[in-house]
């Protein structure tokens, strides 16, 4: 869980862009950094969790899981381990804060129209940042090694 620092950054699309990487994939694009790993890593066994806050709630958070091995902004984490520390995050900002975890297509994650097809999640499309942001999500993907074919915790950060 990431709070943004930076006010106002969420609404304004210069300010959005501006963010370092790590916090504008964790607190806006995390769905992006998803799909660039998905488009590079199509084979091995990884699909999309929606981590949707209950109502009344913020935390919206998109990571890619197989298994027990998780990848957002992070790097490479224990998918149980990372959803704790996001719920122990959370409740700090939001006393009472649980999740529902929704599996989503691939599609949905570059697409805003197919995104609002799903109650409550609304993504922005790579191209309806201040630039393209696929690029920005591919670069920044580059600074983490190709997911392990198998892992143990010695290999999550």
């Amino acid at each position: 869980m990431y709070m943004r620092r930076t006010k106002g950054a969420k609404r304004d699309p210069v300010k959005q862009w501006k963010l370092p990487e790590k916090v504008f994939f964790a607190c806006g694009a995390c769905h992006l950094l998803a799909a660039a790993f998905l488009r590079t890593y199509p084979n091995e066994g990884f699909a999309p969790i929606w981590v949707r806050p209950e109502p009344g709630h913020t935390g919206n958070h998109i990571v890619v899981v197989r298994g027990d091995l998780a990848f957002d902004y992070h790097g490479y984490s224990h998918w149980s381990q990372l959803f704790a520390h996001m719920k122990r995050r959370a409740n700090q900002w939001s006393p009472g804060w649980k999740a529902t975890l929704v599996h989503l297509p691939e599609e949905v994650l570059v697409t805003e129209a197919k995104s609002k097809t799903y109650d409550g999640l609304w993504l922005k499309g790579p191209k309806d940042f201040l630039f393209d942001a696929m690029p920005r999500a591919q670069a920044y993907l580059q600074r983490f090694p190709a997911p392990p074919k198998w892992f143990s915790e010695n290999q999550c950060a």
